[in-house]
């Protein structure tokens, strides 16, 4: 079990990121009830099954056959958190109008990563997971049309007999240059 308190210190600190106009475009569900849990992973591999029966092509689907992906997904149940990330599509004033808001898909990113660098500097590990349709979510947690799901952030504590794809990353001269 992970105590709601770190999840909100690492929610607190993903909600201080830059965004454009200052809009802070973003809402986060954190999901620890098993029912809830339970809901999404059913939704989810029955998006994923569609996925990979038809919608992914063969040179999408070669493309994460090193990582051992299948529809099934166990770890949405099994962990103690599951953050949706949501971006919200615009904003409302007091008067209900709508408010338009600016760098939406890069302003949910940057506090995406600063959220998992919170679950990190915690002691948790996190899970990117990223269906190819996500909008099973604003129906599970009641969430408006205005809000788009982004990511869920799967978060917990390493189990003692976790394994990890070997994975490469690029080297430094590929990844940035120095001038």
């Amino acid at each position: 079990p992970v105590p709601p308190e770190i999840i909100r210190d690492c929610l607190l600190t993903a909600g201080t990121a830059p965004s454009g106009n200052n809009q802070q475009p973003w809402h986060f569900v954190a999901v620890k009830d098993p029912a809830v849990k339970m809901r999404i992973q059913e939704s989810a591999e029955k998006v994923e099954q569609e996925f990979y029966s038809g919608t992914a092509t063969r040179q999408w689907a070669e493309a994460l056959s090193h990582l051992g992906r299948n529809a099934s997904k166990p770890f949405l149940s099994i962990a103690p958190w599951l953050i949706a990330v949501f971006a919200e599509r615009y904003g409302l004033d007091p008067d209900g109008s709508k408010r338009k808001y600016y760098y939406i898909q890069e302003s949910v990113g940057i506090a995406v990563g600063m959220l998992i660098s919170a679950v990190h500097n915690a002691g948790l590990v996190s899970l990117t997971y990223t269906p190819s349709r996500m909008g099973f979510l604003n129906n599970i947690l009641q969430r408006s049309a205005r809000y788009k799901p982004f990511m869920i952030l799967v978060v917990g504590y390493p189990e003692d007999n976790c394994t990890v794809p070997v994975l490469t990353k690029k080297s430094m001269e590929q990844i940035a240059t120095f001038l």
